[in-house]
């Protein structure tokens, strides 16, 4: 018995020291680089504690302008002794309190570097089933700060386009040749005049970097692999099967082409429309909602008593405004995390003035430690925001057209006859921001999942089992009419399969004789069952209903 459980602890120990160099190899290396020996050694002082499943990981980067284990008793013996008439093995029993996370390593998982090798479950299935549709929500990729700090260099980055500058793609050149021939595309609205590459040596605020450029074409990339096989998009594919929309802002329309030519190289420009969302919710008409704005109101004051009550992070402040010889007050606008994170991401050193206030000649820098104590209470906000749940509902309202539309858009798809594919979407892709891919995450009742990092991406599959799949054909009525079989869905988050998470499927058997979820329980919960959270039965209602 002894020796087992010395064997089991020797292997977990193993097993977490794997995974601590895997990720610090993933974290730390910037092209064919390393960070400094200093950042490595804070990171492996913090990883035991940090360590969780990668998609389940909070990165509370919210930039709005607002274990041991216990032995279990056995029956007739001491508690984790084994004595006793009952030979029962003792099982260790997980404590259910979360480890600490190190707002170091989190950050730089929300860099999301383009350096390492990334598997990504989105095309997996049953044997047998078909691939239907694809609907694909991306963050944009890396950009330049929306905010500079008063007094300090701006960081010295080049937003224009090389193949012979780190990180870069196999395809980039390709691709920049392509963008060329962008005006025989369809653009909707003013979007024919942005411009479809960044193109400035020194980094316009906001801003899509090189990086941000890579990142997409990689996540193309890897969805082109998970479904070729499917022929999602066949080599005759119609425009109608093809949708895309984006934000009027350079960094979501320019993410989203490079993801689309990642997937498709050297697609029909003819065949493209490009779609202008005018919110940042992809509300569509269904924008006007009292209550949505009501419950961010009152999500932006809960955030802000809980900052002003962290005297740890008043005292960073303090210090980093002394230090830079800033009005306190002043520094606070300027939301220094934005601009740190740029400099974290891209292998910078902190901004430093080049004599401190008051002479001497000695540099005033910011620091690794300040910037950590502000990650570490973005962290607890997000955990504060889970539990008083006001931004949950916040979420639903703000993002049930978006979701409205891509439940029907599957209906629709798992309606269509055989031979008719053609007339219905295969690929929707949506261009979008932090402030679109985070309340989506959490409508879905992904409230756990890791704040979205820079080309985060949000995956709906819609599939169809075979005929007779189990020996029986559907019973009348099931699987919303579809032909030839049952429709089922998946959710992937940054390549992991989060179906059975969510809040609409959680409660499914997934080990039964149909391993995925029916897309009956997604439509339900789209049209019923979230808005139940809000006692209202209606999007109207629950828009439009007086407070108290």
């Amino acid at each position: 018995m002894a020796e087992r459980q010395a064997g089991r602890q020797a292997g977990g120990l193993a097993d977490r020291q794997t995974l601590i160099t895997g990720a610090i190899n993933s974290a730390l290396c910037w092209t064919d680089e390393c960070k400094p020996m200093k950042i490595v050694k804070h990171i492996l002082e913090h990883s035991l504690s940090g360590l969780q499943h990668p998609w389940w990981t909070q990165s509370a980067m919210n930039l709005m302008p607002t274990t041991p284990l216990e032995k279990e008793q056995v029956p007739g013996g001491a508690a984790g002794t084994g004595l006793g008439k009952s030979r029962k093995r003792v099982i260790p029993v997980p404590h259910t309190k979360a480890p600490e996370l190190d707002p170091i390593a989190e950050a730089y998982g929300y860099c999301n570097t383009p350096n390492r090798t990334e598997q990504a479950w989105e095309g997996h299935s049953p044997a047998d089933y078909t691939l239907l549709s694809v609907q694909v929500m991306i963050r944009h990729g890396d950009r330049y700060p929306l905010y500079s700090i008063p007094k300090t260099k701006r960081p010295t980055i080049d937003c224009t386009l090389s193949p012979n500058r780190k990180p870069s793609h196999p395809q980039l050149s390709a691709f920049i040749s392509h963008m060329a021939n962008g005006d025989r595309g369809h653009w909707e609205s003013t979007l024919g005049s942005v411009p479809r590459l960044p193109n400035h040596s020194a980094c316009e605020m906001g801003e899509l970097t090189q990086t941000g450029v890579v990142q997409h074409l990689r996540n193309g990339q890897l969805l082109l692999q998970a479904y070729k096989r499917h022929s999602l998009l066949p080599s005759g594919w119609s425009p109608r099967q093809l949708w895309v929309e984006t934000t009027g802002k350079s960094r979501t329309l320019q993410s989203g082409l490079a993801f689309l030519f990642g997937f498709l190289p050297d697609f029909d420009w003819p065949k493209v429309t490009v779609r202008h969302q005018w919110s940042t919710l992809f509300c569509g008409a269904a924008c006007d909602c009292p209550a949505r704005n009501r419950y961010l109101e009152e999500e932006q004051r809960r955030q802000y008593r809980l900052r002003v009550g962290d005297a740890q992070l008043e005292s960073t402040y303090a210090e980093m405004a002394r230090a830079l010889g800033l009005p306190n007050r002043q520094l606070r606008a300027a939301n220094p995390i934005d601009s740190l994170l740029c400099h974290l991401c891209h292998g910078l050193p902190f901004p430093c003035l080049q004599t401190a206030p008051g002479g001497g000649g000695a540099k005033a820098c910011l620091t690794m430690e300040q910037f950590s104590v502000i990650r570490r209470q973005q962290l607890d906000d997000e955990a504060d925001k889970r539990q008083v749940g006001l931004y949950r509902k916040y979420a639903v309202l703000a993002m049930h057209p978006y979701l409205n539309r891509t439940a029907a858009r599957m209906e629709r798809a798992a309606r269509a006859k055989p031979g008719t594919a053609a007339a219905e979407v295969a690929l929707a892709l949506a261009a979008a921001h932090d402030v679109t891919v985070a309340p989506l995450l959490s409508a879905l009742g992904l409230e756990e999942a890791r704040f979205p990092r820079f080309a985060a991406r949000v995956v709906f599959e819609l599939w169809r089992s075979p005929p007779a799949a189990g020996g029986k054909p559907p019973a009348k009525g099931k699987g919303k009419g579809t032909p030839g079989g049952e429709a089922f869905v998946r959710l992937l988050y940054d390549g992991e399969d989060v179906t059975f998470h969510t809040a609409f499927c959680r409660g499914h058997k997934r080990h039964g004789a149909r391993p995925l979820c029916p897309l009956k329980n997604f439509l339900s919960y789209v049209r019923r069952d979230m808005l139940a959270l809000l006692n209202a039965s209606s999007y109207q209602e629950a828009c439009y209903k007086r407070p108290g």
